[in-house]
């Protein structure tokens, strides 16, 4: 862990030692996000330890592999905001994640087995392959596909613009809603209709989730920012500037409360926040403390990658956590790591839980349920799955219900904390 400045040389002079491009045509410099994760979800990041349980934001580095369970669906989101979603019983490798002279990023996952969406949002110098079976697709415009993968065999369903599949035996196109199979003798099929699958309801709402809330992205990268417009918002602090705070935070709150350290090979720790917002602000800019509002994130510094904590000023309570030593095990700190892969319901939410419990996209109007547990103290969640094609959004407070059941959330008085996003004076201190 270190403590930064305003200044961004000390910490460009990190970046650089720890990221130094080599003399090769592609570097293996890129990081990328593990964007959500629902239920049995495992990565292997080559530290001899094999597959270990997954959990929000844990960085992709070149070489991982993810893999789901029977249960498991997880995304990962690109630097663009472009994403790759994996569902039940699929296991990808990041083959590629690289930057070549030109400063162009070079992204290659194959899908060893299993099936995987990619929304692609088509990057005119970046490329993007998908290797699977016994073809790849590469992407040089918008795309977003489904491909089923086992052993040689292999299925693609196009939903957007067209594509071209590469075989062994040639290319093939495969038009809008158009599907085309693949045998294990390499020989293509095109289908008579385009068929659904069962998790393309899934992908969509994810999909969709991403585009309304990403809409006003003015920063170099996309990765991260629809969840910050959806958990949090910006406002203009007097000597400060631009700033943004999470909703649902309270007095004694602070960034680093829960998360995790995650050690990769060659690069050592790095920190994994527990909030669903938790990605762009620990890796660019910096967490400012300022009396009598509490903590924020500054947008910055975005050519600097962090990879620890990073902050300015604190309450003289507040105590960082520090990176472990000696071991490469995950470590987890407050509500961090791999600790449920659900969570009980129906359950409280509290200001001071900034985010952690509420599904992305599932309530309306998270600055409203902010306000009424500012209000009333805490507000009773009932859930749904998140992204269930069973289950409705929420008009109210509270998560989706079983079909056919009332969403509710039972708002109760208790000790209210600050309201709009932003803190008491004071606070600030570690749990």
């Amino acid at each position: 862990m270190y403590k930064s400045r305003l200044g961004t040389m000390p910490l460009l002079a990190l970046a650089c030692a720890l990221f130094a491009l080599p003399a090769s045509a592609e570097s293996q410099v890129r990081i990328v996000r593990l964007s959500d994760v629902q239920g049995g979800v495992q990565i292997d990041k080559n530290t001899g330890l094999g597959f270990e349980n997954a959990f929000l934001n844990l960085p992709i580095t070149q070489g991982v592999q993810i893999r789901t369970r029977d249960n498991g669906r997880a995304e990962i989101e690109f630097e663009d905001g472009s994403t790759l979603r994996i569902t039940p019983n699929t296991n990808v490798e990041f083959s590629v994640l690289g930057v070549n002279d030109a400063g162009n990023r070079i992204s290659a996952v194959t899908v060893v087995q299993g099936r995987a969406y990619v929304k692609w949002l088509g990057s005119k110098t970046d490329k993007f392959t998908l290797n699977f079976g016994q073809e790849r697709i590469e992407l040089n415009q918008p795309a977003h596909f489904r491909v089923n993968a086992s052993g040689d065999a292999a299925e693609v369903a196009n939903f957007k613009n067209e594509l071209e599949v590469v075989a062994p035996s040639g290319t093939v196109k495969v038009d809008r809603k158009k599907m085309v199979a693949f045998d294990d003798n390499d020989h293509p099929t095109e289908a008579k209709n385009f068929q659904n699958d069962s998790y393309d309801e899934w992908d969509q709402q994810a999909a969709s989730y991403h585009d309304q809330y990403a809409k006003k992205d003015n920063t170099p990268y996309g990765y991260g920012y629809s969840d910050l417009s959806y958990y949090g918002s910006f406002s203009n602090w007097p000597g400060y500037g631009m700033m943004w705070q999470p909703y649902l935070m309270n007095a004694g709150w602070n960034p680093f409360m829960d998360g995790a350290w995650s050690w990769y090979p060659g690069m050592g720790y790095m920190w994994a926040s527990a909030y669903p917002w938790g990605w762009m602000p620990y890796y660019y800019g910096n967490w400012v403390y300022a009396p009598g509002m509490g903590w924020g994130w500054q947008p910055g510094g975005w050519s600097t990658w962090h990879g620890g904590l990073h902050y300015v000023g604190a309450a003289a309570t507040f105590h960082a956590p520090l990176a472990p030593k000696g071991t490469v095990n995950t470590v987890a700190v407050g509500r961090g790591g791999a600790v449920l892969t659900s969570t009980p319901f129906p359950t409280v939410l509290r200001g001071g839980s900034a985010g952690i419990g509420v599904a992305r996209g599932s309530v309306d109007n998270l600055r409203h349920l902010n306000s009424q547990v500012a209000k009333s103290g805490f507000v009773e969640m009932h859930a749904a799955p998140q992204f269930a094609a069973s289950s409705p959004r929420t008009t109210g407070f509270g998560f989706g219900g079983e079909r056919g059941q009332p969403i509710s959330a039972a708002a109760s008085r208790g000790a209210a904390p600050s309201a709009g996003g932003h803190a008491a004076a004071g606070g600030g201190g570690h749990h």
